[in-house]
């Protein structure tokens, strides 16, 4: 990650992630995002931990191809806390890696801790997603995040 603290301090505590920094540069290259990219990037909720629409405590579920160049990725809720699934429909995909201790079975990358979308030289982007143990990290053209009704017994926040 350039921007997001994945190890940072408060008091005491170690390991306290902190997306302050990303927030802080994103109005210098939200511009430079191409409009998918910016929209997600830029959506009030994606950063606000206790909202139901955070990044933060998704699950990478499943990654396919659904073109030659097009991967989708989908991410399960937290019933504790999300409403929804995330789906992310990358297009002009030039790069897609997985890492797990070597494995690219996104199931097994464990929660999503943050992400951060960056502008690329081209006009594409790159999206990281760490997460634990793993990460996911995509370099493409565009991409499109949709909030999609999941199947949850509990009520979240109960």
């Amino acid at each position: 990650m350039k921007y997001v603290d994945l190890d940072g301090r408060a008091g005491e505590a170690t390991g306290v992630v902190d997306p302050r920094p990303y927030l802080e540069h994103l109005p210098e290259f939200a511009d430079r995002l191409p409009p998918g990219a910016r929209a997600f990037a830029t959506d009030p909720g994606h950063y606000a931990f206790s909202g139901a629409r955070c990044v933060k405590d998704l699950r990478p579920d499943l990654a396919r191809r659904t073109a030659a160049d097009e991967v989708e990725l989908r991410f399960r809720h937290n019933c504790f806390k999300h409403e929804e699934d995330l789906v992310i429909s990358y297009r002009g995909v030039s790069r897609f890696q997985a890492g797990f201790l070597g494995a690219c079975d996104v199931s097994g990358l464990g929660e999503v801790i943050l992400d951060e979308v960056l502008p690329r030289p081209d006009g594409g982007c790159s999206h990281e997603i760490a997460c634990r143990p793993g990460t996911l990290f995509v370099v493409c053209r565009d991409l499109t995040a949709a909030w999609v009704p999941a199947d949850c017994p509990e009520t979240p926040g109960a």
